[in-house]
């Protein structure tokens, strides 16, 4: 999936929760890589067995956690994909149609949690713009 990175994260929300969670930020962002994983994972499994109860918390899951890291497209195709589902359970029906949207989630999980990562690693080179006293970007 060839998104940019400035399109998949809203940096600001990034530096806020950064800012909130503090020295348990690490913490956080690798509870958001396992969970992800898991919620990817069942999210698939679901489709494939056409359980759409199934797919509801994984993708509600994951649709918050990733609010919370400012991953809006991945929330939103998160929630849309939540959305389906309880759609699908209000009309006992199968989330056959949902694939469309399940294919594009694990891509959009893996680039986007590797922009985090990057982002989030103390060891990583930043910019500073406008020289001294100004805010390392």
């Amino acid at each position: 999936m060839a998104f940019e990175g400035s399109t998949l994260v809203d940096w600001t929300v990034f530096g806020r929760a950064r800012s909130e969670l503090g020295a348990g930020f690490g913490r956080i962002l690798g509870y958001f890589r396992e969970d992800g994983v898991k919620s990817v994972a069942a999210i698939e499994a679901a489709v494939r067995a056409g359980n759409a109860v199934a797919m509801v918390i994984p993708a509600h899951t994951l649709k918050g956690e990733a609010r919370q890291f400012g991953a809006e497209p991945l929330a939103d195709l998160a929630e849309t994909i939540e959305m389906f589902a309880r759609d699908c359970v209000e009309r006992q029906d199968t989330p056959e149609l949902a694939v469309e949207h399940v294919v594009k989630l694990r891509p959009l999980f893996q680039e986007t949690l590797a922009l985090l990562e990057r982002e989030a690693n103390p060891l990583v080179e930043r910019r500073v713009v406008g020289g001294f006293g100004r805010k390392a970007v």
